[in-house]
């Protein structure tokens, strides 16, 4: 007989959107457990920026007509106006919350510019949102249990915020200072030294889930680790509870008010992605962590009659292998991407897409080509010695700080490749040599003069983040001129699938006849992307899964 125990809801998963709606729901009265199917709290949340795409924050000018204009065009008809204008209503309050009653802080990047630049309604600055890093050592013991950031993030595994990374990675004025200030704080923290390698700086996804445990720990809502869920409990038309095996043994949770799942989507599903995605489509191209978001509780809900949509849509990322981080998924390429002096190419040796534009607009091109040519899965990205002495592309730290000399053997001819010309490279890639030639000469003839007549590269705010100034006319359009020449495999992956149970704007699933489930709730990537295809700039992907959960707390209160 299984161990049984009640509650008023129960939260399954434990990334940003879980974990604020446990907090909430607790600070409205409610009694609360979260689970979690890992050994480690935090989920794809944990890993990733931990940036939020938050209009109309009351930090930055903005207006509720512009920023309705924005998203309702870049959904392109995948959403509803209700739910676009249920966001803009809820974000600026989820956002006081979370400031206001936990110890995270978050505040308005003024660099980062939206996604979109061409959709009327974009603005250069204002809506992303990045935390202030968090001391960890406030978690105590718990802090072991928290998954890391990617290591593609870190500085050698030191935590640093986007604004610094941003400073080293272009060398901006004083980005040595940044650096060593960085490390010193690192290695001068002797006692914490002495209690463990982990940083206690806390930076990214690591800050906010950080932050969002310490709430926990401070209310004793209690968090159950290894704890699965199987199935949800359907009875009288509702959802009363689940079912969880803990410690090897089912155990029977029940919910007074409602379950909120919250648990991730499916791109580590192999079967699910060849039955909903665009293929080729590989769980491997993921850079989310392996084994964890499989898809159960899409299935689970789909058992007892949610209707699923969006299952086709992903959050995509040009994403490289990590032969040192394969265990927390490929490393996605962001930045890499914005700085001059390298283009990305398909199977003829073409161009396909302006390389700085937002990531998930890039695997969508990646597609779009590949459809047409049937030669852009992989696509390459191509780059010459001045580029890789300079700058990072992935695992492929610059050789003024990873020569070629020190590059591990197995890397090349896996997703590195070089050669002393152009020629010799394209015949390694198996890339067409004449198209290359081509597409490098342009390239270059664009640098001199700043233009890029083929695809606009660098002519927005957004391209021009992640750049090194005063390199040329234009810092995103820079020669590809001195041998030895690189080129690194890039595949189509994702940060997550956007897949799950219909929502309504208070993030209740919807069965069949899309009416709503009483007693359920979906958010994150657990649901069907309640604002479709929008990704409105850095924090796209967390923004909608804390405000949809703060949404569905509300709607709890009043069940």
């Amino acid at each position: 007989m299984s161990e049984s125990y009640e509650y008023d809801v129960i939260v399954v998963g434990t990334g940003g959107g879980a974990l604020l709606s446990a907090l909430r729901a607790h600070d409205l009265g409610m009694k609360v457990l979260a689970i979690e199917k890992s050994d480690q709290y935090g989920g794809t949340s944990a890993t990733s920026g931990g940036a939020l795409w938050i209009p109309l924050n009351g930090e930055a000018p903005d207006s509720y007509e512009s920023a309705f204009t924005y998203m309702k065009a870049a959904a392109s008809g995948t959403t509803t106006d209700i739910k676009i204008r249920a966001y803009l209503d809820s974000a600026k309050d989820m956002i006081r919350y979370l400031n206001e009653k936990t110890a995270l802080r978050y505040r308005v990047n003024a660099d980062y510019a939206d996604y979109y630049q061409d959709i009327p309604g974009a603005v250069d600055t204002g809506r992303a949102m990045e935390p202030d890093p968090f001391n960890g050592a406030l978690l105590g013991e718990e802090i072991q249990n928290l998954r890391p950031t990617h290591p593609g993030a870190t500085l050698m595994g030191i935590g640093m915020t986007i604004p610094e990374s941003n400073i080293i990675a272009t060398k901006a004025p004083g980005w040595l200072w940044t650096l060593l200030k960085i490390m010193l704080g690192y290695y001068l923290d002797l006692p914490w030294r002495f209690k463990t390698k982990r940083d206690r700086r806390l930076c990214l996804g690591n800050a906010l889930i950080g932050g969002l445990r310490h709430a926990m720990l401070e209310r004793n809502i209690p968090l159950w680790l290894n704890c699965p869920l199987e199935s949800l409990i359907h009875e009288d038309g509702r959802i009363t509870g689940i079912i969880a095996r803990r410690k090897g043994s089912p155990v029977t949770l029940r919910a007074r008010r409602g379950v909120i799942l919250a648990a991730g989507g499916f791109e580590r599903n192999q079967a699910m992605r060849d039955q909903y995605h665009t293929q080729p489509s590989r769980q491997e191209w993921s850079c989310t962590p392996k084994n964890l978001n499989t898809g159960d509780t899409i299935r689970a809900a789909e058992a007892i009659g949610a209707k699923l949509e969006n299952m086709q849509m992903i959050w995509g990322t040009p994403t490289v292998r990590s032969p040192k981080a394969l265990q927390q998924g490929q490393q996605a390429i962001f930045a890499e991407r914005g700085f001059g002096g390298s283009i990305a190419v398909n199977k003829q040796g073409r161009r396909f897409v302006n390389e700085t534009i937002s990531y998930d607009r890039f695997v969508e091109a990646m597609y779009a080509d590949h459809a047409k040519t049937g030669g852009c899965i992989p696509a390459w990205i191509i780059l010459d010695a001045k580029y890789r002495k300079n700058c990072p592309l992935g695992p492929l730290l610059p050789a003024s700080v990873l020569p070629d000399s020190k590059i591990p053997k197995e890397w090349f001819g896996d997703f590195l490749f070089k050669d002393d010309t152009l020629e010799g490279l394209a015949r390694q890639i198996g890339v067409n040599s004449a198209g290359l030639m081509e597409s490098v000469q342009k390239n270059n003839a664009y640098a001199s003069t700043g233009v890029d007549l083929d695809f606009q590269r660098g002519e927005s705010a957004h391209d021009r983040y992640w750049t090194i100034k005063g390199t040329s006319p234009n810092p995103c359009l820079v020669t590809i001129d001195q041998a030895p020449y690189y080129a690194v495999r890039v595949d189509p992956g994702d940060t997550g699938t956007k897949g799950g149970p219909a929502v309504t704007e208070d993030a209740q699933a919807l069965d069949q006849s899309g009416t709503p489930i009483p007693g359920l709730y979906c958010i994150g990537n657990n649901a069907a992307a309640p604002l479709g295809r929008v990704y409105g700039g850095a924090g796209g992907t967390l923004g909608p899964a804390m405000v949809f959960g703060y949404r569905a707390v509300s709607h709890l209160e009043k069940t």
